[in-house]
């Protein structure tokens, strides 16, 4: 298995980060082995792979465009294919939809959607969509309006979900095909509580659920899927952090476990991942534990790909850490592993 992990370099950010860093996963002992450290296009703070693993692609922090790269199948090390504008000022998240015919990529002030040619390179944008919206109380989050930070795909594959932190809204859209444009659902969104910044969202694997953490806020809200309509609606709300914690903090990342039955995030202030069960009828969430995240400000985390992992990109302390989930109680529990590595910001698995 291989990982890449794109990372903050530049000095506006205080980064110490490369580029796009590529390491070796032993199957034995899950010790990790640096393959290449490439040198990109600054700020690649997010990456994410093809279906078929053969191309990766990442958006820029403060940065206009989004990159592609070829992944050789031997070496697994990287080829820099090109670089389309992003139409945009920042890229906090980027996928590829279900059919690899496209790239969607959240630019900043909304989502812009990139052709993948067959050799990996991006085409000109196709649609770029500046979702409406009022902006939220808070001047420095919220004050230019519109901020979509993550897109992916329903389960179904047939619709685009896009938590905006900058209008306190979660927009949802349809991907037309035949000609790269997103045309908005009906009803286009979903509105959040006042200045909870939603940031990302994560599906329930098995049940018509979906759980978006807010970053603003430092909440959970726990919603019912209508896969028909492509609608969420919110049914249960709930604080990331211990009640008996009274410091600052933001939410930043989600996941659920592949059997469903626990819902994990991350706290930047707290500096834990903290662990809900899943309630087997309702599918509301109670928690279960904090575990600290041995580093600062953990921006971004996931599961790898046989879900018995997680590893913690902890942005400030230039550190993965790895966790076991424990298979009954569901808590992540410490390895002992830890990969340095400049300023991470996200985690891609090749399998």
């Amino acid at each position: 298995m291989y990982v890449y992990i794109g990372s903050f370099t530049t000095t506006k950010r205080k980064a110490r980060g490369k580029g796009i860093s590529v390491h070796h996963v032993d199957d034995a002992s899950g010790a990790w082995s640096l393959v290449e450290t490439f040198e990109t296009i600054p700020n690649p703070g997010y990456v994410a792979l093809d279906r078929k693993q053969r191309f990766l692609f990442a958006s820029h922090g403060d940065g206009d465009s989004v990159s592609a790269y070829a992944i050789d199948p031997q070496t697994h090390k990287l080829q820099f294919l090109n670089q389309q504008p992003s139409h945009g000022d920042n890229g906090p998240h980027l996928m590829v939809d279900p059919s690899d015919q496209y790239v969607i990529c959240a630019n900043g002030p909304g989502i812009v959607v990139l052709p993948i040619n067959k050799d990996g390179s991006l085409s000109p944008a196709t649609d770029a969509v500046v979702p409406p919206g009022k902006e939220g109380p808070y001047k420095r989050e919220q004050g230019l309006g519109a901020h979509p930070h993550q897109v992916l795909f329903d389960p179904s594959g047939r619709f685009l979900i896009s938590p905006d932190k900058g209008v306190d809204a979660t927009h949802i859209y349809r991907l037309d095909l035949g000609s790269g444009k997103l045309v908005p659902n009906d009803p286009p969104s979903v509105k959040s509580r006042y200045g909870a910044g939603p940031r990302h969202l994560a599906f329930h694997p098995s049940r018509p659920f979906a759980y978006q953490i807010n970053e603003l806020d430092s909440t959970v809200t726990t919603y019912q899927w209508d896969g028909v309509r492509g609608t969420l609606t919110p049914v249960h709300i709930i604080p990331t952090t211990p009640a008996t914690f009274v410091g600052d903090n933001t939410g930043a990342e989600i996941a659920v476990a592949p059997s469903g039955l626990f819902v994990y995030v991350s706290n930047r202030g707290h500096d834990s991942i903290a662990t809900f069960a899943v309630n087997v009828t309702d599918a509301t969430l109670t928690p279960i534990g904090w575990e600290p995240t041995q580093g600062k400000k953990p921006r971004f985390f996931t599961l790898d790909p046989g879900g018995k992992m997680l590893y913690v990109a902890n942005e400030d302390s230039d550190t993965i850490v790895a966790f076991r989930l424990d298979a009954k109680s569901g808590l992540p529990v410490p390895t002992g592993l830890i990969v340095h590595t400049g300023s991470p910001s996200c985690i891609a698995f090749s399998d």
